[in-house]
């Protein structure tokens, strides 16, 4: 988007001291903050001829550019006046109100000169204030354009007899507007009225003739039809009353000339619809960049005492545009990178490929913005540049992925590279378990993102710098290996020689164990026995015993059963001894 400057008051452009001009920094940056086309309306005249209250009227403010109202010059070297364009959007009106020419107090008019020239060389609208009439005083002062001519060659010299360069001279001369002061004459030729426009022209049109006096009233009057083909001319009227302009500025306009505020408006009204944006040869249009490139220019090219060419000017002015657009190129360039890059990238191709890209929106912005880079010298140094930049983004990248992978493989090793000061893996079998950690170790070091190029080219480095240790641990593994197999021979000796003696003991143990089961199982079969004695010789007791009840029984029961026999005899043979022979009864 184009930039637009609120300015609320003006400043000093090119600051006049002692007779010495110098550009002043803080304007230059303002014009630099400028992006749009600029209209450049300068004023030049006479000091106290009241050039600074027409630029504040055009500004739309009654303050701003100093009025004085003595007899010293007020105004010293340029000021400039930075303001929206009021008819022309996204164009900027840039207002130069000049020191007055004429001081007394200089020593001569060199320095006047120069004040001239910045002003017909920087504006596209040049407003040449005057007192009162057109006279030859005022033409002579204009005609100090023709002591430049020589150092303003519009690459020849100029043939004021003929038209060199009309296109060229036409888009970089001003338009001028001849501004009459307090005019008090009547505007008529021969009894008849004429227009101000008309009153100019007859006053520069030459005289017929050869002679040396006609050619002397001629020569101003043909430069300055040369150098300003297209001319305008306000008149205007005293503004006030005599004792009243001392506070011109602060006076409201029912208190001034109603003739007065007309004309102020009609020239207002005219710079509005009818300046030009400041245009260099071959159509450039200046912004507030390139109007500042050109006053430091001019300026430079005045200090030196060396004033160029124009066709040098728009070289200069080219060199510093494109040397400036080389430089915003590469500014974009670096901004886009910044942007979309972040270091180190995967893979060299995904940076070569944001680098294109980046350097394709440099060479736009810079095609965009340049002008007058016929030879494309400017872009081939931008492209240089640009070449630089990839083989320097591509150095970073390298250094960026070293720096990432270090950092990565201090961070992972670091904790195995402890472990190997501490003797961890000084052991049989360590060089195994380091091998086996490094594997680990590895792994892990791959799986990280955004390592960069770099990634194997440091990991195999770093290897090769550990192989020593490596080696070192294997050794100590293989010494440690055989010491230990000869230590655990003798110790599965000492081991099999113990066993053998537990074995010995186990079966001492257990033959004893056995012999006192033996034992144990003897005395128990013993006592087995002893007790299956006395329960056999209890169960012979009681056999015997039983027996001799049973026989007993059964003499008992043989006896009752011989007695109850003999008892039935009985008393059979008394019943047949009482019944035969009763005696046998006593």
């Amino acid at each position: 988007m184009a930039s637009e400057i609120h300015m609320s008051d003006p400043v000093c452009l090119i600051e006049n001291i002692n007779e010495h001009l110098k550009v002043n920094q803080e304007a230059l940056e303002i014009l630099s903050a400028i992006m749009q086309p600029v209209v450049v309306v300068a004023i030049v005249g006479l000091y106290r001829t009241g050039k600074s209250y027409l630029l504040n009227r055009l500004s739309g403010k009654n303050k701003g550019f100093s009025v004085a109202s003595t007899v010293q010059s007020h105004t010293k070297g340029i000021w400039i006046w930075c303001v929206p364009h009021p008819n022309r959007p996204n164009h900027t009106l840039v207002l130069l109100d000049t020191e007055g020419l004429g001081d007394v107090e200089k020593a001569d008019n060199k320095n006047d000169i120069h004040i001239f020239a910045l002003a017909l060389l920087l504006s596209s609208t040049f407003v040449y204030n005057t007192m009162n009439k057109i006279d030859q005083g005022a033409i002579d002062l204009l005609h100090n354009v023709t002591e430049l001519t020589d150092l303003l060659k519009a690459r020849t010299s100029p043939d004021l007899d003929g038209v060199e360069d009309a296109a060229d001279s036409e888009s970089f001369f001003p338009d001028l507007v001849w501004t009459l002061r307090d005019f008090c004459l009547g505007l008529e030729i021969d009894g008849q009225l004429i227009t101000a426009d008309a009153y100019l022209e007859n006053s520069l049109r030459p005289k017929q003739g050869s002679d040396q006096r006609v050619q002397n009233f001629n020569l101003p009057r043909l430069c300055i039809q040369k150098f300003f083909p297209k001319k305008k001319c306000f008149i205007f009227d005293l503004p006030a009353h005599q004792k009243k302009l001392a506070q011109l500025e602060t006076l409201p306009d029912d208190e001034l000339e109603p003739e007065f505020v007309q004309q102020v408006a009609e020239f207002c009204s005219y710079i509005f619809s009818h300046s030009m944006t400041k245009t260099l040869p071959g159509g450039i249009k200046v912004n507030g960049s390139r109007l500042k490139n050109l006053v430091l220019t001019y300026v430079n090219g005045i200090s030196s005492g060396d004033l160029p060419c124009i066709e040098n000017t728009v070289l200069a002015l080219a060199q510093m545009e494109n040397s400036a657009t080389v430089q915003k190129a590469i500014a974009h360039y670096d901004q886009q990178m910044g942007q979309k890059v972040q270091l180190p990238t995967e893979t060299l191709q995904e940076l070569l490929d944001l680098h294109r890209a980046s350097e394709r929106e440099a060479i736009e912005v810079f095609i965009k913005n340049s002008f007058k880079d016929v030879d494309q010298s400017f872009q081939k140094e931008l492209e240089t540049l640009l070449d630089a930049k990839r083989n320097d983004i591509c150095k970073q990248n390298l250094e960026a992925s070293s720096d990432r992978c270090s950092a990565l493989l201090k961070d992972i090793f670091g904790p195995l590279e402890e472990a190997v000061k501490q003797g961890i893996y000084s052991k049989p079998g360590g060089h195994n378990l380091f091998i086996q950690k490094m594997e680990e170790l590895k792994a892990k070091y791959y799986q990280e993102p955004r390592k960069g190029i770099q990634a194997e080219e440091i990991l195999q480095k770093y290897l090769k710098s550990k192989k020593s240790v490596s080696d070192a641990i294997l050794q100590a593994d293989q010494a440690l290996t055989e010491k230990e197999k000869t230590m655990k021979e003798e110790q599965v000796k000492a081991e099999a020689a113990k066993a053998n003696a537990r074995r010995l003991e186990e079966i001492q143990r257990r033959i004893q164990q056995m012999m006192q089961e033996q034992v144990r199982v003897h005395q128990e079969q013993v006592r087995q026995m002893e007790r299956d004695r006395q329960n056999w010789l209890a169960e012979l007791q009681r056999r015997e015993e039983q027996r001799m009840q049973e026989q007993a029984a059964r003499l008992r029961a043989t006896f009752e059963a011989e007695n109850r026999r003999l008892h039935h005899e009985l008393q059979y043979v008394q019943r047949n001894v009482i019944c035969d022979d009763p005696c046998v009864l006593l």
